[in-house]
């Protein structure tokens, strides 16, 4: 079965030669174009992409308030299944991919990627990863917003285990890596994860990270 991949860029020239490179990898095919967010939210309810490629500036709509729009508990429950986005910019560290991050992205990636970065991104995000190094991924986080949200009362129900998981999530760790650190198994680690997730109604890991940021948890 393909990553179905959705491409959102107000410049056609541009979705064309991605849609070259991504036409070409195995195991991915492109849905659909769009040119720009509003025409972006009307082709995930018609085509249900698994991965949305997100220009961050475009006209009408940018691809900052289209994410919020993609994962606003509105449209997320009307999904029967995940969504990730990547947002794409020519800017490194940009302040608005932070945001769009925020708001659900998976992460973010430069316009001028390799053809193999760019499958090995949506490949990534496919699988509720993040498309940023942890180390990047703190940098953006913390620049864009200081913690201010109090520690929700579901975060003190977390288990011990599911909170050690839970700060490995936050540092970066795969699965193997916790498992390793915690002396468990990888499925082990595996149902720990999707607990963390169910609990605090998170998305995937990604949000985990983001959580972690807004509350003052990345260091703990």
């Amino acid at each position: 079965m393909s990553i179905r991949v959705l491409l959102v860029d107000d410049q056609e020239l541009f979705r064309e030669g991605v849609r070259v490179i991504i036409d070409a990898q195995p195991g991915m095919e492109v849905v659909g174009g769009a040119g720009d967010g509003l025409e972006a939210l009307s082709l995930v309810e018609e085509l249900q992409p698994d991965v949305v490629l997100m220009d961050i500036r475009m006209p009408e709509m940018d691809g900052v308030e289209a994410t919020r729009q993609l994962f606003s508990p509105e449209r997320s429950s009307r999904r029967t299944r995940p969504l990730r986005v990547v947002v794409l910019t020519t800017f490194n560290l940009d302040d608005r991919a932070a945001t769009a991050i925020r708001h659900g992205a998976s992460g973010f990636l430069l316009k001028g990627t390799t053809p193999a970065l760019l499958a090995d991104a949506i490949r990534t995000a496919y699988t509720g990863n993040a498309v940023l190094s942890p180390t990047d991924l703190t940098t953006l986080l913390e620049g864009s917003f200081r913690a201010s949200a109090p520690i929700p009362p579901a975060f003190t129900a977390l288990t011990d285990k599911e909170r050690e998981v839970f700060a490995g999530v936050v540092r970066g760790l795969s699965n193997t890596e916790i498992a390793a650190e915690i002396f468990a198994s990888e499925s082990t680690v595996k149902t720990h994860v999707g607990s963390v997730l169910r609990k605090l109604a998170l998305r995937d890991r990604v949000q985990i990270v983001v959580f972690a940021h807004e509350h003052g948890l990345a260091a703990r």
